[in-house]
């Protein structure tokens, strides 16, 4: 295959692809403050991932969605702050076109702690309406649960980044600075008993107090130290793709549908079965009323 970026491809292979399979991933992104790497460096670590899940399993990847809830980093005057709702809106939106244009396993991931709080509304709303379950699949969980032997320190997710840029060919954006390795304390850290009540980021809202809080990233004085850095997070990304075992996952979203319609089926009254029903009624409806052509 010439490339799996969906906005890469000609519409003709994307219809090839159609043909036999079904699957693309969706890396869901953010622009916002992060030390002494690119604003966009949680959207191109949630790339670069999603690229080497779908070499793993055949599937597609759309890239391009930078643009959601940031989160606490509003403190940053580069961080692009969406509405959570705004958010949802457009990523459902997405979801329905890829729907019909056939995508039927769809895998939503992400690298950034409060995606979460866009994307499981989504999730579960697309399988309400239209009885097919999408996956939302939440990297930095993935990390340390998955992949916690090989996790050993923060060094680790820095590494990850610089190998993601490197991936991309992008390994140039990441400025040679020292000026961004530091051991401050976060300002929010007394508040900590807050944040654990719920999933991250989703306890209570707040703002980081100090621009430094997101986040200490380490010195990188030379091109040499940054490469070194990047062909260790180009290792680290591949064992962490094989160890999520891709091929597994699609074919239980697969199996999954599967269980779901039997489901619907045997309750017809689940949201889902019942939308449907209904929408088939007004649909046979509609032609019984259409006057016949003369």
């Amino acid at each position: 295959m010439r490339t799996r970026i969906l906005p890469k491809m000609l519409n003709d292979e994307v219809e090839t692809y159609l043909e036999n399979n079904d699957i693309i991933i969706v890396p869901v992104g953010t622009v916002e403050l992060h030390g002494g790497f690119p604003l966009d460096c949680e959207t191109v670590i949630s790339e670069a991932i999603a690229l080497r899940m779908a070499e793993n399993c055949d599937g597609l990847v759309l890239t391009g969605l930078p643009y959601f809830y940031a989160g606490a980093t509003t403190t940053g005057r580069g961080t692009v702050q969406v509405s959570v709702r705004q958010g949802m809106d457009y990523l459902y939106g997405i979801a329905e076109s890829l729907y019909r244009q056939g995508f039927r396993r769809q895998i939503y991931i992400s690298f950034h702690g409060p995606a979460h709080i866009t994307i499981c509304p989504v999730v579960r709303d697309f399988m309400d309406h239209y009885g097919v379950p999408i996956l939302y699949l939440d990297l930095t969980m993935q990390l340390f649960k998955q992949a916690k032997h090989i996790f050993k320190s923060m060094d680790d997710f820095h590494a990850i980044t610089m190998g993601a840029y490197d991936i991309f060919g992008r390994l140039e954006d990441i400025p040679l600075t020292t000026e961004y390795e530091h051991q401050k304390e976060s300002s929010v850290r007394k508040f900590s008993i807050l944040k654990g009540l719920a999933y991250e980021s989703g306890a209570a809202g707040y703002y980081f107090g100090e621009k430094s809080d997101h986040m200490s990233t380490p010195s990188i004085s030379t091109p040499e130290r940054r490469q070194e850095l990047a062909d260790r997070g180009k290792a680290l990304i591949c064992t962490l793709v094989e160890e999520m075992d891709m091929g597994n996952v699609v074919n239980c979203l697969k199996d999954l549908k599967e269980f779901q319609d039997q489901v619907m089926e045997k309750y017809p009254w689940t949201p889902a079965a019942f939308y449907q029903h209904e929408n088939k009624k007004d649909k046979n409806s509609r032609c019984i009323s259409q006057p016949s052509p003369l």
